[in-house]
């Protein structure tokens, strides 16, 4: 079953470029795979921790998955999990909200009041 909403981890040029386009294609990560890579949110914060850890000028995207669910797998990734994979490009008409992620001084991310939320609501 396909959460309500998924998470993307970007760069600021890369969902910049997004809202000037009206899509986003993917990263160069998404591009090579295939695919857009998403985390739902119990999975967002260790996406985070594995492949963005001390970097900065992040944006967490919330997007609603309603839209392109016929785009959307889940699928079998890290620790036999499933994750969100979109096989289209994301419209930003999809996203429901983005916010800086926040760089702390030990390389970790803190995350927007509204995530918080949502891993509360989740729960």
């Amino acid at each position: 079953m396909l959460p309500e909403f998924v998470y993307k981890i970007a760069t600021f040029e890369q969902w910049d470029e997004a809202l000037e386009k009206g899509t986003f294609d993917g990263a160069p990560v998404d591009l090579d795979d295939g695919y857009i890579h998403f985390s739902t949110t119990g999975q967002v914060r260790e996406t985070a921790t594995k492949h963005f850890k001390g970097q900065d000028g992040l944006m967490l995207v919330k997007v609603a998955t309603a839209p392109m669910a016929r785009h959307y797998k889940m699928e079998t990734s890290r620790g036999g999990a499933l994750f969100p994979h979109l096989y289209a490009k994301l419209p930003v008409s999809d996203a429901v909200i983005w916010e800086e992620i926040q760089l702390q001084p030990d390389g970790t991310h803190h995350f927007p009041d509204w995530f918080e939320d949502d891993e509360s609501s989740a729960a």
